[in-house]
């Protein structure tokens, strides 16, 4: 063989083939990574004879194509070997933790038993998903591709952009059982460096076993775990991160995931999409304070029609209230427990089609809708202007273009539904007094979570509720306190 002729020229012992072999096996180092991947049946180990003597190759089959070890690997080691050494880099036969990681993450090892070196080439090209628009952040006008599950194409799609120097990402891992790459992207000489090193100071405290989402990480890093409120915005847009990343904010991308966190972020970006920068400053001040206000009426309609039939039917015009007592006259339960009743109902439905397939949930959704309804209504059971009250606060939910603003909204609404069966209006004002106390109270990456208004920037109210012109918005926003204004 080749590799034994160089040995004999350069003075070598000339030992034979299976002896090499045996030796190979015997080795300390391949023997404990062997029993590490001990019943790993995608993990090969593969002994190839070089003109360097015998190098193992360890790879995992199930993240790494067959083309790619061919081309990057198996023909470099039989002819250009150089080019092994050249794009490998070495890692310590001591750390077997950063081995396993290293080729769990679908890169190739290469043990090099004459010279009892370990490298590590990056041949990850497993499946993934391609670059298609997104579904739940869809707009009509501006780009429509969207990230996906690999972290190197969601960095790609943010390069792509923002070509500056300035741009950083930092790569870590997180995760005890089962490590998580992730990245932090900024603009060096524009975001805050106080907001950079407390956010990473709370990545360095995390210990938890393994994410599945960056939803999962949001909640470890966020203020306040116990607030509905979620205190950071999530997006699936690229276009959205390169505007927030040359105002200052700080991006998290996770491998495995689609979403991106945008820290700091505030109450009032939860009803602002990027679509908003692309229309008329006339139609984006209208659907922002059309999500805005529908927010707040989501979470008032039905308890106010509790506190109106039970405490106070004077608040109501006398024509209404005949046609509201008219509607309830064969109602059995009372006004607090017909609006618990159909609140729960719409959220069964609500879960169930959104658990079922496509077609078939939005078959479910329409006719159960409108089957149910339409029976309790004859039934009985409901009023039907209450039905209507329902409908109307349900689609109301839905307005804010962040999912789990839209849920806060839903769980917030059950607190006002309750207090308003107690104490009628009184307690609806107990409710709301408590809800803008919590969101004044709130903060998101430490910051004030109601800015601009808490603390007030009058730049910042140009771009909140009523978006000013474009030619208006050239500054950083406050939250952010970039070092460029």
């Amino acid at each position: 063989m080749k590799y034994k002729l160089v040995r004999s020229m350069l003075g070598q012992p000339n030992n034979t083939a299976d002896q090499n072999m045996t030796n190979t096996l015997e080795d300390a180092s391949i023997k404990k990574l062997k029993e590490v991947a001990n019943h790993v049946d995608d993990v090969i180990f593969k002994n190839i004879p070089t003109i360097e003597g015998v190098v193992t190759v360890i790879y995992s089959t199930s993240l790494v194509e067959k083309m790619t070890m061919q081309s990057m690997v198996f023909i470099p080691l039989a002819n250009y070997i150089n080019q092994i050494h050249q794009i490998g880099e070495p890692i310590k036969l001591a750390n077997m933790k950063k081995i396993i990681n290293t080729l769990n993450s679908g890169q190739t090892l290469l043990y090099f038993h004459e010279t009892k070196t370990l490298l590590h080439i990056d041949t990850f090209s497993a499946p993934g998903r391609a670059i298609t628009n997104t579904e739940t952040e869809s707009t009509v006008i501006g780009p429509q591709d969207a990230f996906t599950e690999s972290l190197e194409t969601n960095i790609s799609l943010i390069r792509r952009r923002i070509k500056n120097p300035q741009l950083k990402n930092e790569n870590r891992t997180i995760g005890t059982e089962a490590a998580v790459k992730i990245t932090i992207m900024y603009m060096d000489d524009i975001v805050n460096k106080d907001y950079l090193n407390r956010l990473k100071k709370r990545l360095n405290e995390i210990h938890f076993p393994t994410f599945k989402d960056i939803s999962e990480l949001k909640q470890l890093i966020e203020d306040n775990p116990f607030s509905p409120f979620p205190q950071y915005y999530m997006t699936v847009r690229p276009d959205k991160i390169d505007h927030s990343l040359l105002d200052g904010r700080i991006i998290v991308l996770m491998d495995n995931s689609q979403a991106a966190i945008v820290c700091p972020s505030t109450f009032f970006e939860m009803f602002t999409t990027v679509e908003d920068y692309y229309n008329r400053w006339t139609t984006a001040s209208l659907l922002r304070t059309l999500r805005f206000f529908g927010f707040f009426l989501t979470i008032i309609i039905t308890p106010t029609y509790i506190s109106a039939m039970t405490f106070h039917p004077e608040v109501l015009p006398y024509d209404l209230l005949v046609n509201l007592q008219k509607s309830r006259s064969k109602v059995p339960f009372s006004p607090l427990f017909e609006v618990l009743f159909i609140e729960l109902i719409i959220e069964v439905l609500r879960e169930a089609g959104s658990r079922l397939p496509t077609k078939v949930g939005q078959t479910i959704g329409i006719v159960g809708g409108i089957v149910i309804g339409t029976a309790a209504v004859q039934a009985g059971l409901f009023s039907n202007i209450l039905i209507v009250l329902v409908a109307t606060s349900a689609l109301l939910s839905f307005l804010p273009p962040i999912f789990l603003m839209s849920n806060a909204s839903r769980f917030v609404r059950y607190i006002f539904i309750l207090s308003a069966g107690l104490l009628g209006l009184f307690g609806q004002m107990l409710a709301f007094a408590w809800l803008i106390t919590h969101l004044l109270r709130l903060q998101s990456l430490g910051t004030s979570y109601m800015a601009p208004v808490i603390p007030r920037k009058a730049t910042d109210l140009m771009d909140s509720v009523i978006r000013f012109p474009i030619a208006f918005l050239k500054s950083k926003s406050g939250i952010s306190k970039a070092q460029k204004k």
